[in-house]
């Protein structure tokens, strides 16, 4: 990847901005427009993923898009979870009736073993409570919150935004297409039915549809006028800033099923952009594909080293790299750029923004991101609301 600024740089454009006269644009976005703020699974940042509870939140706090990440049940209901295996977001492990249906199933080529929605009715994922996933972050809410379908998401949607004088949009992902299409529990038809009964069919509604896999965009974008993203992932980030490529993280699951050499970095070169640009409209690109960050390997051991001292190496030992080219590149053949996930835990923030996370997001906003996808609204908004 080209790279072509530095976070010095971004600075300097930073006052730039600040010195213009009011006939330059407030916004580097792709049209001049303010950035989106996206409740990412919710207010995962406080609350367990994807409880009508957190949606609820994060339009309160400001969101203008909440985003469900969409999977379907053995009956073939769509709701809101974040993978197919929901042993880490509900309950299910605790209930003594559903031990019977513990199970290994290979999701993108990788076998895991759990309780997956497919093996249950609708019906019976509602008896279940959402839990927070992640062990470094608040349990309060755990057991409190049922899993919601899709409709209730997009009901919510219509009812909170109505209450804050706004509309809000929903931000779908289809998971894992591969994996559902093999079930039998194709997701796409059955998406757009029920948007279409929203009236949501239209480049114009409140609505984007993104998939980390790229057959079932094209499928979709024979199918409907919505907005489609292309989500850009990634397995990690070397020592040196590069971001590492490892399956099932290195392509579109649908790419490694037909031998497409293609990799996801590949995907955020101008040429793959371009490419893109032929059936979506955005991409939704792993941040480190737009600013990454170096470590240190002061003894040559080949692991980096725990420079700030306090016992553990995280993103605090580490400096951020020159920003790439994918902005400028998406933007050139005219594609929305919405970057992933921005979290506020100190560990997650490298040591160029001084534990300070809305620095991280004033760097991207002005670096020109067309939205970003965020765990924490109200630091994301607070953020945009200073620029």
């Amino acid at each position: 990847m080209i790279k072509s600024f530095s976070l010095a740089l971004v600075a300097t454009a930073v006052l730039a901005a600040c010195a213009t006269g009011p006939s330059s644009p407030r916004y580097n976005t792709l049209d001049g427009s303010r950035p989106l703020v996206i409740g990412h699974r919710g207010l995962a940042g406080y609350m367990p993923d994807h409880t009508l509870e957190g949606y609820a939140r994060a339009i309160a706090l400001g969101a203008d898009f909440i985003e469900p990440d969409v999977v379907a049940t053995k009956d073939g209901e769509l709701i809101a979870r974040h993978e197919p295996n929901i042993t880490a977001t509900t309950d299910v492990a605790t209930r003594a009736e559903f031990a019977s249906r513990k199970t290994t199933r290979v999701v993108d080529g990788v076998s895991e073993t759990g309780w997956f929605a497919s093996d249950f009715t609708l019906a019976e994922i509602k008896t279940m409570r959402a839990i927070q996933p992640l062990p470094e972050r608040s349990k309060e809410f755990d057991g409190k919150f049922s899993v919601p379908t899709l409709k209730e998401v997009l009901d919510l949607a219509k009812t909170e935004g109505a209450k804050a004088g706004r509309t809000v949009g929903v931000y779908i992902e289809t998971k894992h297409p591969t994996y559902h299409d093999k079930l039998g529990l194709k997701l796409e038809d059955r998406l757009l039915a029920m948007l279409a009964g929203y009236g949501y069919t239209e480049k114009t509604s409140p609505v984007f549809l993104q998939s980390f896999e790229v057959s079932n965009l094209k499928y979709l974008r024979t199918k409907t006028k919505l907005r489609l993203v292309q989500l850009i992932d990634g397995d990690g980030v070397s020592l040196a800033g590069q971001v590492t490529l490892a399956p099932p993280f290195d392509k579109p699951y649908d790419f490694a099923v037909a031998g497409d050499p293609r990799t996801f970095a590949s995907m955020v070169t101008a040429a793959g952009l371009a490419e893109i640009k032929t059936y979506a409209d955005g991409v939704g690109p792993w941040k480190a594909y737009i600013v990454a960050s170096k470590g240190v390997d002061a003894n040559g051991d080949g692991k980096p080293d725990d420079v700030n001292g306090d016992g553990v190496v995280d993103e605090r030992d580490r400096t951020l790299t020159p920003a790439t080219n994918v902005v400028r590149d998406a933007h050139a053949v005219g594609l929305v750029v919405h970057p992933f996930t921005f979290r506020s835990e100190a560990k997650r923030l490298t040591s160029d923004y001084k534990g300070d996370p809305a620095a991280e997001y004033l760097l991207f906003y002005k670096l020109g991101v067309d939205g970003v996808f965020s765990d924490f609204t109200d630091v994301a908004v607070k953020a945009r609301e200073s620029l």
